[in-house]
């Protein structure tokens, strides 16, 4: 029995000295134990979760898993119910909108084969299998799918039954994730080609495949592959004719065809067990077909590639959070596989970026960062320093070569913007935090500048034809000329608050380089917000709220609790006035005095929690905090603004209790990417970020002990005494060893340098953060 089972549980070493003090047989022993056991990969994968539950290397490439249909989207192909329709090597996670990829497919069928295009689809016999590095599906017709992967290429390896006929395995080309919401973002097959030629031990096909659409309404894109079978079969390829696919063209041994029509080639195989070996690249096929040789060559095991996705995982990402605290295994497996969904987009795909050749890393499936950069990312740039650093100069590389960062990319396109540029919010968080490297912040600061200053073309996407939804910010002409943004724009107020902190971030960077002309001209134009509040909009006996205006600049009568249909073409998107009317936090000292004071503001915060005062409008349970949409996300924590520390633990803490589990219906809502889950580590840490300022919340923590590498030696150490079920306000706090009286921390105090936080809990309030509120930097002095 490994020493720290004496814990009740195998978990790494975060604190050698500590487990060593208390186990001394301990010391080499379980330097090293399994997190993988931990991660739970099918968590949120239903009820709207959308993660992906298949095969990913940390940012990988490919996502190797199934694809479902069950009538509804599939984001990430998976569903736990419906049919199987295929398995392919490429998907997103948590996305939302309209599923994106679900293609270089495969599909086993036994038996004669008239018709490939016909539906080939069938149930599952038993639940999928999902661990860290592999996937098994049992289909009801007896086979059985097992799958592992690497960072840009995947094995198949089927089991057929023994009285089921021909072996076969259909190759669709023409293969996407399709959408049933019917608002024109479905994917749709362009055209492709594939070539079959027989090799010494087996048969290999390669080839390309072109589509367009998806959430970010992106045009013409190709993925080329490169495939694989360790054995001999015959083969006829496959062209179709209609909309339908049910129509048949052509099904013959021609061993090459080249066509828009829907395309592919049946394999049938004098065996019950095959294995197929499959590469992918966005360059060519010889690109695709090197990665599959590189990564996987012919006579590696499920086993092996298994056990590298495991060690990739547990060195780059999972050992970066350690824990000596087993009480609670639900804790282990919610911190576990957070960290896991964290990390599957966006996608490094440094080259693979078939539009220019730069020496810049580049990544892409970036969903979106209106979702991520309030806690995602902040937690990228400390658990993953080197590719945040990579992220940021991507973005800034996408500017050089097309005029705009994006605020969600994927298949080489920017879109869809949903509210300000956040990219903007995101290199701020960056530069004020001390990231350089080989990031040319003055490139970076242009980029900003162009985001701050040039009106985008309007792309004229149906949700929102009033202004471009791809990039940039298509609302300047308002914010520039009036300092608001009138109805003549979609999402008016919810984008005049997002241009406000896009503004402020342009201020704090230019503050850096020295630019005091500009900083002035930021810092005022994000106190902008203020011009959008409406002093005279009451609800539930407060005061004053955020507001549409129209033309003429009137304000126009608005239910702080209701925000219409939350879309595109509405006042406020995906939240409550009232929610978005909390969202000033670099102004926090002007939101709490326009709100009516500190009481006054406790009371606000507090009713958004409280059962039973939701409007219709309300998008999530019985009150109008919504967890499941990140707009709501800082809310719990604001509190500290006010000084009432106990009340941010209280409610923060109840949140996450209450909608998060380490299940497939275990998420709040949508993933966004990995947002939800950022947000929960977060809370499980005891801290929240503020984006775009050096200023993390304080909380309090899940265990008794965490430990965070931070990279070059460098380590946060977190403590908490007497944690309990019901133990858990802060007593009192001391931060690196000094006694602490503030409900908030600095980037220098515990990050930029590593440091500790020793948390005394208990089972009530303590009037213990005494010291200066948290800081409001754009607030005047």
């Amino acid at each position: 029995m490994p020493c720290l089972a004496q814990l009740a549980s195998k978990v790494v070493v975060a604190a050698a000295a500590t487990a060593s003090s208390l186990f001394p047989s301990c010391q080499a022993q379980d330097a090293a134990q399994d997190l993988t056991q931990f991660v739970l990969p099918k968590t949120g994968a239903s009820n709207g979760g959308n993660t992906f539950p298949g095969i990913s290397l940390p940012l990988g490439m490919v996502k190797f898993g199934p694809d479902l249909y069950t009538g509804s989207d599939s984001y990430s192909g998976y569903q736990p119910s419906g049919n199987f329709i295929g398995f392919s090597l490429l998907h997103e996670s948590g996305t939302g909108g309209a599923p994106k990829y679900g293609v270089v497919s495969q599909m086993p069928v036994p038996g004669t084969i008239q018709n490939p295009l016909v539906d080939l689809s069938v149930n599952r016999s038993k639940a999928d299998e999902a661990r860290l590095g592999y996937y098994k599906s049992s289909l009801f017709n007896g086979i059985t799918v097992e799958m592992g992967a690497t960072g840009r290429a995947g094995k198949y390896v089927y089991g057929f039954p023994e009285s089921g006929g021909a072996a076969n395995v259909v190759v669709d080309v023409s293969h996407v994730l399709s959408s049933y919401r019917g608002q024109g973002l479905g994917q749709n097959y362009l055209g492709g080609n594939i070539a079959v030629i027989p090799t010494d031990n087996g048969i290999r096909y390669e080839g390309s495949g072109s589509y367009n659409n998806g959430w970010n309404r992106a045009p013409k894109w190709t993925v080329h592959f490169c495939g694989y079978f360790d054995q001999p079969a015959t083969f006829k390829t496959f062209l179709g004719t209609s909309a339908t696919g049910t129509t048949l063209s052509e099904y013959s041994d021609a061993p090459s065809r080249n066509s828009t029509s829907r395309l592919g080639a049946v394999f049938t195989f004098d065996s019950t067990s095959v294995t197929s070996r499959v590469g992918v690249s966005f360059i060519s096929s010889k690109q695709a077909c090197s990665n599959v040789e590189n990564e996987i060559p012919a006579d590696t095991t499920l086993d092996t590639l298994e056990e590298d996705v495991k060690a990739a995982w547990t060195d780059g990402v999972l050992s970066k959070i350690t824990t000596t605290d087993t009480s609670s295994t639900a804790n282990l497996q919610l911190l576990y596989s957070s960290l896991y969904h964290l990390l599957l987009i966006p996608t490094n795909k440094t080259g693979e970026n078939p539009l220019w050749s730069s020496t810049e890393p580049y990544y892409d499936d970036i969903f979106t960062f209106w979702d991520t950069f309030r806690s995602h990312t902040p937690l990228l740039h400390i658990l993953q320093p080197t590719a945040y650093e990579e992220l940021i100069r991507s973005l800034i590389d996408i500017w050089r070569f097309e005029g705009f960062m994006p605020d969600a990319r994927s298949s080489f396109f920017n879109g869809a913007t949903q509210g300000g540029s956040n990219a903007d919010n995101v290199l701020a968080d960056a530069y004020v935090k001390g990231v350089r490297g080989a990031v040319n912040w003055e490139d970076g600061f242009a980029a900003m500048l162009a985001d701050a200053e040039t009106v985008p073309p309007n792309n004229n996407d149906p949700r929102d034809t009033s202004s471009s939804t791809k990039e940039g910010r298509g609302a300047l002409p308002d914010w520039i000329e009036r300092g608001y943004i009138t109805t003549k724009y979609g999402r008016s107020v919810s984008r005049a608050i997002e241009y406000a902190l896009n503004d402020f971030s342009l201020h704090q960077v230019a503050t850096g380089l020295g630019n005091s002309t500009a900083a002035s001209k930021y810092l005022s134009r994000s106190r902008n917000w203020r011009n959008q509040w409406n002093a005279n909009l009451t609800a539930l006996n407060f005061t004053g709220f955020l507001g549409p205006r129209d033309t003429t600049g009137k304000f126009l009568p608005q239910d702080p609790l209701s925000c219409g249909g939350c879309y595109w073409g509405d006042y406020y998107y995906e939240a409550l006035p009232m929610e978005y009317s909390f969202n000033a936090h670099h102004d926090m000292a002007t939101l709490i005095a326009y709100s009516g004071g500190r009481a006054a503001f406790v009371a606000r915060l507090e009713a958004m929690f409280t059962p039973g005062l939701s409007s219709g409008n309300a998008q999530f349970g019985h009150t109008l905090f919504n967890p499941g949409n990140e707009p709501s996300f800082a809310t719990p924590y604001l509190f500290n603004f006010a000084g009432r520390q106990d009340l941010s633990v209280k409610y923060a803490r109840g949140v996450a209790r209450s909608y998060y589990a380490p299940t497939e219906a275990g998420l709040p809502g949508n993933s966004d990417a990995g947002a939800m889950e950022s947000w929960l580590l977060w809370n499980m840490i005891g801290l929240y970020p503020l984006t775009g300022q050096a200023t993390f919340l304080v909380a309090s923590p899940w265990f008794a002990d965490l430990t965070i590498d931070l990279g070059g030696g460098r380590k946060l150490v977190i403590t908490a005494e007497n944690l309990g079920d019901d133990s858990f306000y802060v007593q009192s706090l001391r931060v690196n060893g000094r006694p602490w009286d503030k409900a908030w921390v600095a980037w220098d105090d515990v990050f930029a340098n590593g440091g500790t936080m020793d948390f005394v809990l208990g089972p009530d309030p303590a009037d213990w953060a005494t010291g200066d509120l948290p800081p409001s930097p754009a607030s005047e002095a």
